[in-house]
């Protein structure tokens, strides 16, 4: 019979290929999401409808996964890191008396932060790769660097330009999304499935 992986092993596996999957199936609307952050006041796609029509036609249907690879490399590392890590810490927490039983929302802050921490220069690098192109002088008044492509070759660029806390750029605000949604998302977790079982013993 096969050997049974370690928990922490199969949590970091099961988190990895979950995001993935995730990732490349809603990236178009990731990299959407992106162009329309960064459009400023001229307006380069006026509707959504208007966007995806405008990427097909100039850009084609890869560039609706323009810096996919970065992306993927990202969330790979990051899912697993984050499950593993909140596995990890979950049964300390659990034990303290906390306020609402908020010791699996404390746990989740903690693993967001050390795992988005861990991949953010790739997060940042798949930002920039998703602005290229050829509407990229209409980004950000015109302010969007040009990269060469691949994600190794822009880091490369920004480290070069920026130094190495370049890869860092925008960190805080990252963690301040991502910190109290991870919270919000075990402890609810955490709950559901709590309930879920009870609902089947029953």
């Amino acid at each position: 019979m096969p050997t049974p992986l370690p928990s922490s092993v199969s949590t970091f596996v099961a988190g990895a290929l979950a995001g993935v999957t995730a990732t490349t199936v809603t990236y178009p609307l990731d990299l959407l999401r992106t162009r329309f952050a960064v459009q400023g006041t001229s307006k380069v796609y006026l509707s959504l409808v208007s966007s995806i029509r405008m990427i097909y036609r100039t850009e084609g249907f890869l560039g609706f996964f323009q810096g996919l690879g970065a992306g993927v490399a990202q969330i790979v590392p990051y899912m697993g890191l984050f499950f593993s890590t909140y596995e990890a810490l979950r049964p300390s927490f659990s034990t303290l008396d906390l306020p609402f039983g908020s010791g699996d929302a404390t746990a989740g802050v903690l693993a967001s932060v050390i795992a988005k921490t861990g991949v953010f220069p790739l997060d940042l690098i798949r930002k920039r790769l998703q602005v290229q192109g050829p509407t990229r002088e209409r980004f950000a008044g015109g302010m969007v660097p040009v990269y060469g492509k691949g994600m190794w070759r822009v880091g490369r660029d920004i480290v070069g330009k920026e130094g190495w806390r370049g890869l860092y750029r925008g960190l805080g605000v990252g963690l301040i999304k991502a910190a109290p949604a991870s919270a919000v998302t075990m402890w609810t977790y955490e709950r559901a499935l709590k309930k879920m079982k009870e609902w089947d013993i029953g």
